[in-house]
């Protein structure tokens, strides 16, 4: 049978193969996601307690729960006078500590990130490779190519992120009541415009994709999928504004220990931009002055001596529309690349918004109130593994729907009790390749819109 042979055509299925067991194994042993987070700063509050050692000064480090009063230490007792309040700077104390895998792996959400991380890796690199080897034009039934394979790890990556970032958006202590609530309504809202969208309300002429190979049940699929992914990316890119707003020091502190450094900052800048200039290439009014609809016509044509169409910018310069599709790919994956090598920034600045807070609260009074920032404090070094599979989702999602959308279309097609659900050509090129652009929009969206909440005072970090 053609279902199961395997021939010298399959030489590409057995690389894709080799090259994902060869991965697996490697991220069994070398720990990535771990070195990939050792030596952020996170901050812990010391405990003011005493100690049986008479030279010990009293402070003690530990992470625990704010309010906790499970220890068997007591509090000091001060000699005093009760009538005149001194404030006790111990604490006021606050400890930074580099985190390495044995500090990583007690945190929350560890081991999913480490899974996820580790999946999204082999899976780009299986559809990476697809699009490098050759092609066979003789090979025949559900293994040509050797597609399978990065079919398949790219379809679980994506299933896998998905129920990660919706199983942490549902995470109680892990945002604000009114940002859930906001995600809910981001999500009806985003599953309207999907709507607007697939069923052609907003004009074509607006986006440059076309859905008219899309049949009924396909359009509503793709439509309550952009309202899920509106609302589940609503608070991931409410954090990854705040981290941009704190680590290119927009609000001014002058605090070495807030904001990150040269080339943070520099990642930081060049990923929002980058991300913001995608995303209007696939918006027709901005993608018409990158192409040049003169390239390939006949010197002469009477068109080509028009003079009235020489005075008009628009469609007489720029590049050929072959290279602008190829341009804007790039600039797909070069956004979902910068986003991920800004995954560190984004996690030291989420560390830093709790010394942000404590530092505004110790200088807020004479009698300053340091439960809110300990409990800050707490809660960003107990869930730092959560904002890392937030921050890291959105660019994952995006290279994954990227490598989807490069696979040919009539590969699928033998999957037939797949394609009675799921239209296998829709899947791979127009759904996989608008979803890719509507994560980067999205993203691009929410941050600028919060920045200019930030600026104008509206919201504010504390």
């Amino acid at each position: 049978m053609s279902f199961l042979l395997i021939s010298s055509n399959n030489n590409n299925l057995i690389i894709h193969a080799s090259l994902s067991l060869f991965l697996t194994l490697l991220f069994s042993f070398i720990k990535i996601p771990s070195f990939f987070l050792h030596g952020l700063h996170t901050y812990i509050h010391p405990d003011d307690v005493t100690t049986p050692n008479p030279s010990s000064n009293g402070i003690r480090a530990a992470i625990r729960r704010p309010g906790d009063t499970t220890s068997e230490f007591k509090p000091r007792k001060k000699s005093k006078d009760n009538n005149k309040f001194e404030f006790d700077e111990n604490k006021a104390q606050i400890f930074r500590l580099k985190l390495n895998h044995n500090h990583l792996q007690s945190r929350l959400y560890f081991d999913q990130f480490r899974g996820v991380f580790n999946f999204t890796i082999v899976a780009c690199s299986c559809l990476l490779l697809h699009n490098f080897l050759p092609s066979s034009k003789d090979s025949s039934g559900v293994l040509p190519n050797g597609t399978l394979i990065p079919i398949l790890l790219g379809l679980l990556g994506l299933v896998r992120v998905f129920i990660m970032i919706g199983r942490v958006s549902f995470e109680r202590s892990a945002s604000k009541s009114s940002e859930k609530q906001l995600s809910l309504l981001i999500g009806f809202l985003g599953t309207l415009i999907g709507f607007f969208i697939v069923l052609q309300v907003i004009p074509n002429w607006v986006f440059d994709f076309g859905f008219e190979s899309l049949d009924g049940y396909a359009k509503f699929c793709i439509a309550i999928l952009i309202g899920c992914i509106s609302g589940l990316l609503y608070v991931p890119a409410t954090r990854t504004a705040r981290a941009y707003w704190l680590g290119t020091d927009q609000i001014r502190c002058n605090l070495s220990m807030i904001y990150c450094g040269w080339f943070g900052r520099m990642l930081l800048y060049i990923g929002y931009l980058t991300a913001i200039f995608t995303s209007l290439l696939w918006i027709n009014p901005f993608a018409d002055l990158l192409i040049n609809k003169n390239i390939g016509v006949k010197k002469g044509s009477r068109h080509s001596y028009n003079i009235r169409d020489t005075n008009h910018v628009v469609g007489n310069v720029g590049m050929s529309r072959s290279d602008f599709e190829n341009f804007r790919l790039c600039c797909l994956l070069a956004t979902g690349v910068l986003q991920m090598l800004t995954l560190r920034a984004n996690l030291q600045m989420f560390l830093n918004e709790a010394v942000l807070s404590w530092y505004q609260r110790l200088h807020a009074s004479k009698v300053p109130d340091l439960d809110y920032s300990r409990a800050k404090v707490f809660l960003h070094n107990h869930y730092l593994c959560l904002a890392a599979l937030q921050f890291f989702s959105p660019p994952a999602l995006v290279l994954l729907f990227l490598g989807l959308s490069q696979i040919d279309d009539n590969v699928l097609d033998h999957f037939r009790g797949l394609c009675n659900i799921i239209p296998c050509s829709a899947l791979v090129k127009e759904m996989a390749l608008f979803l890719a652009w509507w994560i980067v929009l999205l993203s691009g969206v929410f941050v600028s819109v919060n920045l200019a909440l930030y600026r104008h005072g509206v919201l504010y970090v504390s």
